[in-house]
C-alpha cells in the first residue's frame, strides 16, 4: 500500500489525467507573436455528484508543435485564459461568489506551472520541466 502512494506521490506526470471523457474549454488562443497556442480542457469526475477538473496545455508552434500541461486545477465558474505578453499566460479560474475558491495565476510558460494539489511539484519526474511550480 505504501509503495503505491510513494509511486503516485513522486512519480507523477501530466499524463497520468484521465482524458477518457474530455470536454473541450477555451481554446486555442494564440500568443502575441504566434509562437504558443493554449487550449483548456475539462475533466468530469465523481459522476452526478462530482465535479470538474480543468487543465491548460500549451502547443509550442516552432518547436515541432510540443505540448506540455503548464496548469491543472479543480474548475469554477470562471474560467478564462489571456495572454499578457509573448511568454505569460494569466489563467483566471475562480467563483466570485466564494473568495477563497480563487485559483487564478500568472505563468511564465518555459518556467512555470501550476498544480492544485501539489502533485507535479513533488513529483521526481517532472522536476526538470519547471523554475517553479505553484500549489494551492
Amino acid at each position: 500500500m505504501s509503495s503505491i502512494y510513494i509511486y503516485e506521490m513522486y512519480f507523477f506526470t501530466f499524463s497520468d489525467i484521465n482524458k477518457q471523457y474530455t470536454q473541450n474549454g477555451p481554446g486555442p488562443i494564440t500568443s502575441p507573436t504566434e509562437k504558443y497556442t493554449a487550449n483548456a480542457f475539462y475533466e468530469p469526475y465523481g459522476g452526478a455528484a462530482g465535479g470538474v477538473n480543468v487543465w491548460v496545455e500549451i502547443t509550442y508552434i516552432n518547436k515541432e508543435n510540443k505540448v506540455k500541461t503548464v496548469y491543472y486545477g479543480d474548475a469554477k465558474g470562471n474560467f478564462s485564459m489571456e495572454w499578457v505578453d509573448e511568454d505569460t499566460l494569466y489563467i483566471i479560474n475562480d467563483e466570485p461568489e466564494f473568495p477563497n475558491s480563487n485559483r487564478s495565476i500568472e505563468l511564465e510558460i518555459d518556467k512555470e506551472i501550476y498544480h492544485e494539489n501539489g502533485l507535479a511539484c513533488k513529483s521526481l519526474l517532472m522536476k526538470n520541466e519547471y523554475d517553479t511550480c505553484y500549489q494551492n
